[in-house]
């Protein structure tokens, strides 16, 4: 699996008017994608699948899948399995590919409840390259790398034109 933003989010990072982009998992042979798993356990358990089910597979939109996960905790033997969602195209919140600036220019000018979209991009590729240092990626740095160019292009006041 490969990770991408090419999921839209009309709630948590965005509006129904400038839906943010989010990750989603897509079906990549061969690749790795790193990242955070939770576990759930006792009463959790239930409740958490009830709200998944009704958010991913009710709603519609998501495949679901058991995945490896490999602990990067040296005394972990053996891979966890672990349960993914993952957005197909039938999802209504489906943005799709765009190019890394397309994909930046829609983070900069989107926010929801949880925040700003400029945080989750930014957020998730400095959690990256902490805890995950060794990882390698290019779809998610390319389109910070591309949101920081475009961000003081949006900064420009009067002063700053007229010394131009």
């Amino acid at each position: 699996y490969s990770r991408r933003f090419w999921q839209g989010d009309t709630f948590h990072r965005g509006s129904e008017k400038t839906p943010g982009r989010v990750v989603t998992l897509l079906e990549d042979c061969g690749a790795c994608t790193w990242g955070v798993a939770y576990e759930v356990r006792g009463e959790q358990i239930a409740a958490s699948l009830e709200y998944l089910n009704m958010r991913e597979a009710v709603l519609g939109g998501y495949d679901t899948k058991l995945v490896k996960f490999h602990p990067q905790e040296k005394d972990a033997e053996e891979p966890i399995l672990a349960l993914v969602y993952i957005a197909t195209p039938q999802n209504p919140s489906y943005l799709g590919p765009a190019s890394e600036e397309d994909i930046a220019a829609q983070i900069i000018v989107s926010s929801g409840c949880a925040g700003h979209n400029i945080e989750y991009l930014l957020r998730l590729a400095d959690f990256m390259r902490y805890f995950c240092p060794q990882a390698e990626d290019k779809h998610l740095f390319s389109i910070e790398e591309a949101l920081i160019s475009i961000l003081p292009c949006l900064y420009y006041t009067e002063e700053s034109l007229e010394e131009t």
